[in-house]
């Protein structure tokens, strides 16, 4: 499985037409997929347009509502010219090799409802369709949905550049699977609160009903469930969640073994929602965690933050010589996918 884009625009692109404003990208882009596409045909099946690709709306308003209506249009520029980008993407693959199953991928923070106030319901509603469905009912849908008219005029966006070309090419390049990251779930509410919490990119209000990890995740299992039947609900095509793992303090034992059954005790309850989910009528046909090897944290920037079954000896301080060493959860996890987590003992 490869994912086509990963944040990774290539920076001579950038600085002469900026960070997709400009309709050029889509062409762009499809010139690079036809290339891949024919260069990897009957070697990778599974695609994936752009990551994450709801981050772009997602990180606007992460730490207060401080963006203003022209950041918004250049955002929404920004996502429409991808959108066009990806289903132009997917009718290519196709005709490239019928075999191919394009996706979308988004990043899946969903948000419950701090209270039972019905502003707070509200408020929860309109943020997963800003944050999330936005994204995947143009993918999925391959057209906007009614809330979007809501974001637009709630942000002055009177004149997005969506030709009439542009709504048939969405129409004809629907993804055939949704796939997204799953790490935790926030709260939101339009009652005042100093009890707030932080990690991933976002920030909210804290559950009292869920732990967090030492970077401020909620450590919410059920709600990895909760978004697979919501999701599926919705689509009802083909789910994968392609991004699930613990970023955690690793020590390494005098004999160099390094025992991380927190990681282990994390991944148990995770797999065991996902069983819940397929038995309750989800198609979920694929699982991958972040990530197989410790690696520098995209939030923190720090390998200290370590998500891997295999350790990398390589420092905060720039020390190490990148040896590598499987930590407990390695065994643990070359069991059950062995088994396909018929057996999530230790």
């Amino acid at each position: 499985m490869v994912t086509i884009h990963h944040f990774d625009t290539p920076i001579a692109l950038v600085e002469k037409y900026g960070d997709w404003q400009d309709r050029v990208y889509i062409d762009l882009f499809v010139k690079y997929c036809k290339t891949i596409f024919t260069e990897y045909k009957g070697l990778v099946k599974y695609w994936l347009t752009f990551n994450e690709i709801n981050n772009t709306l997602n990180v606007i308003n992460m730490f207060g509502d401080g963006a203003s209506d022209e950041d918004y249009k250049k955002r929404l520029t920004h996502l429409h010219y991808q959108f066009v980008a990806s289903t132009k993407a997917v009718k290519l693959g196709h005709e490239i090799d019928p075999d191919n199953m394009i996706g979308c991928m988004l990043s899946g923070a969903i948000t419950y409802s701090y209270t039972c106030d019905p502003k707070d319901v509200l408020l929860c509603q309109q943020n997963i369709e800003e944050n999330f469905y936005y994204c995947g009912d143009v993918q999925c849908f391959g057209e906007y949905s009614p809330f979007s008219k809501r974001i637009w005029k709630e942000h002055n966006v009177t004149d997005l550049d969506i030709t009439e070309e542009d709504k048939v090419a969405l129409k004809e390049g629907c993804v055939d699977m949704f796939t997204y990251s799953y790490y935790m779930t926030n709260n939101v509410t339009t009652h005042k609160t100093e009890d707030t919490v932080q990690g991933n990119y976002s920030a909210g209000i804290r559950n009292s009903y869920l732990t967090y990890s030492d970077w401020g995740w909620a450590l919410d299992p059920l709600g990895l469930q909760y978004t697979l039947e919501k999701i599926y609900d919705r689509y009802r095509i083909p789910l994968m969640v392609v991004e699930n793992g613990l970023g955690a303090f690793d020590k390494v034992e005098e004999d160099g073994s390094i025992h991380d059954d927190y990681r282990i005790d994390y991944f148990i309850p995770h797999i065991e929602a996902m069983s819940n989910a397929i038995d309750n009528g989800v198609d979920l046909i694929g699982y991958t965690t972040w990530g197989c090897v410790d690696l520098v944290s995209a939030g923190t920037g720090e390998m200290r933050k370590r998500y891997g079954f295999i350790f990398v000896d390589k420092h905060d301080d720039g020390t190490g010589d990148l040896s590598r060493r499987p930590k407990d959860s390695f065994y643990w996890y070359k069991k059950v996918i062995e088994i396909n987590g018929e057996d999530l003992s230790k």
